[in-house]
């Protein structure tokens, strides 16, 4: 049966497409195999030369997947051997670089809390009329400073430049402090009930701050401290606002 001669020609120009197209297929899946035969020599040979430096428990634990290993396709094998060469570099060389910048950003996010403590005292040593009272405000001003001091230190230990701000929470705070103080004068209550609720803040950060793994060693042991002391402080306030008429 002889086609019209336009379907004729439709039919030639169907059968060359095809046929191109299934010779550039045919050189793309024999360059894939070539690149993906590559690429898992060399995450075998990248796996290896890491094996050799991985804990005996590391070692015994991939000796175990051998069998199913051996099972899996060509592509599989592959992604798995790459993954596991990525996997024990990471083992074997933890980006030490990125838990000191999370330690570094723990610390300037509770300095400035730290921070707002201290401008927190300095205003109660202002406003007290009571002298008992405006000594242990002096007190925890200095107690703070010295808190800052040491974080600072550690600080730029770890790269980061001295933290000096305060939260934007704290700034409002007191600015509402400062437009009460206009209005009706500020009894010993009113600014104890002010100094335990700022001494709420920061329990919370330093809590917040403890729950990073990122802070070790001394460090940690410094911020536990403060932490300790920071406590101390919520409860002595709590018992003078008692105390007080």
């Amino acid at each position: 049966m002889n086609l019209p001669e336009p379907i004729s020609d439709a039919a030639d120009k169907a059968k060359d497409l095809y046929t191109e197209t299934a010779d550039k297929a045919k050189d793309l899946y024999g360059t894939a195999a070539d690149k993906a035969k590559s690429l898992y020599d060399e995450a075998a040979e990248k796996s290896k030369d890491l094996l050799g430096h991985v804990p005996d428990s590391v070692k015994d634990a991939t000796d175990k997947t051998v069998g199913a290993y051996n099972k899996l396709t060509t592509t599989q094998k592959v992604v798995g051997g790459a993954l596991l060469a990525a996997g024990l570099a990471y083992l074997v060389a933890p980006k030490k670089k990125g838990k000191a910048k999370r330690a570094k950003a723990a610390l300037e996010r509770l300095l400035l809390f730290v921070n707002d403590r201290i401008e927190g005292y300095k205003r109660a040593v202002a406003e007290t009329k009571d002298a008992h009272l405006k000594s242990y405000y002096q007190k925890l001003v200095g107690q703070s400073q010295d808190f800052s001091k040491t974080l600072n230190d550690y600080l730029t230990k770890k790269g980061g430049e001295r933290e000096t701000g305060t939260t934007l929470k704290g700034k409002l705070y007191r600015k509402l402090m400062d437009a009460q103080a206009l209005v009706t004068a500020r009894d010993e209550k009113a600014i104890l009930a002010a100094n335990v609720y700022g001494e709420q803040w920061a329990i919370k950060a330093y809590k917040k701050a403890l729950r990073r793994k990122a802070l070790k060693g001394n460090l940690r042991e410094a911020v536990e401290k403060q932490y300790a002391e920071s406590k101390k402080t919520y409860k002595k306030l709590k018992e003078l606002t008692a105390q007080t008429a």
